[in-house]
């Protein structure tokens, strides 16, 4: 730091201002400042400035899965916000493992992260333990179905659910199968289950066969779970996916078979994946706002982390409303 504030002809407590991005400093001091720096070499020492803190400048992000298309997005989102405020995010996987959370938690929370962001409202009682004595911003994302810890941001699955149900049958689907995976660890993806079955109740209706498997989403198991439903249950007029990458693959097996699509069988997923709009047919899905829902929850951490910030801030609950994209997989509302 000495090397540097000669470098740069400024006070060593004005170059620690600057590399701690707190304090009034002008632009032109800054940026002889980083330019000092930058030259020799310099990265400042984290863990000296944590002891005196005890904070280190670091956002905890724990996320089910990397392969899930659905959480790089999210990461998109949460990096995006914190560009700027001199927060970084640091990943941890969990593979859906309760047990695993616990881990990644304990491990996160022991350098005293600015604040914690987790995908997901159900915990063992230790990780709740830990979150709730984090002494830092906490907020879980992606679900609204349920108490928080502390902040929540996301969207009713339940609802997402029920909206699906209700939008298929309106179009004069009556026949309807459900395909899903990760459904025991998958939280989100069991409620929007429950809230599917509670719209097709209110119609009269009922899912007439499912498929489960245990493993992530791939192209490749949507085939495989949708030929094995049609060969058991070939008058099945609607498919219903826990998500978009089975969708996909499902719809690839309908296609390659001759199925009208959708008359004779509509099809949807959920997720909004922009990487599947280049498929022969649009998907029919439900976007899950996961970049605003990682932007939001980054702006909560940056907002209750920065100096001078209330340590008492009251949560916040955010709930985004997801919208149903018909898609070419699915018919027009029925008249009358």
């Amino acid at each position: 730091m000495r090397d540097v504030s000669e470098a740069s002809g400024v006070s060593e407590m004005t170059v620690s201002r600057v590399l701690r991005n707190r304090g009034d400093v002008s632009e032109t001091t800054r940026i002889k400042v980083l330019e000092a720096a930058r030259t020799l070499g310099y990265v400042p020492n984290k863990i000296a400035g944590a002891l005196a803190s005890q904070r280190v400048n670091l956002v905890g992000v724990v996320i089910p899965s990397l392969s899930n298309l659905v959480f790089p997005e999210v990461l998109s989102g949460i990096s995006a916000e914190l560009d700027e405020t001199g927060l970084q995010p640091v990943v941890g996987v969990t593979n859906y493992s309760p047990a695993r959370e616990e881990s990644v938690l304990y491990e996160m929370l022991s350098w005293r992260p600015a604040g914690l962001v987790v995908a997901g409202l159900e915990h063992t009682e230790a990780a709740r333990a830990m979150l709730a004595n984090a002494g830092a911003p906490v907020v879980e994302i992606m679900d609204v179905d349920g108490e928080g810890v502390d902040s929540v941001v996301g969207i009713s699955h339940r609802r997402a659910g029920l909206h699906m149900a209700e939008a298929i049958v309106a179009s004069g689907y009556r026949r309807i199968g459900f395909l899903g995976t990760k459904m025991p660890e998958d939280h989100r993806a069991r409620k929007r289950l429950e809230g599917f079955r509670e719209g097709l109740a209110a119609a009269g209706l009922g899912i007439e066969d499912t498929e489960f498997y245990s493993g992530g989403s791939a192209l490749l198991k949507g085939r495989e779970m949708t030929e094995a439903m049609m060969r058991r249950s070939p008058d099945l007029d609607f498919l219903y996916y826990s998500n978009d990458m089975i969708g996909a693959g499902g719809l690839l097996w309908c296609l390659e078979q001759g199925y009208d699509v959708p008359g004779r069988l509509g099809l949807a997923g959920f997720n909004g994946v922009e990487l599947l709009q280049g498929l022969p047919r649009r998907l029919a899905t439900m976007d899950s706002c996961r970049r605003e829902i990682g932007q939001r929850a980054a702006q909560i951490i940056a907002a209750r982390a920065c100096e001078g910030a209330s340590a008492d801030a009251a949560p916040e609950r955010i709930e985004l409303e997801p919208v149903i994209q018909p898609g070419d997989t699915i018919r027009p509302p029925s008249r009358g």
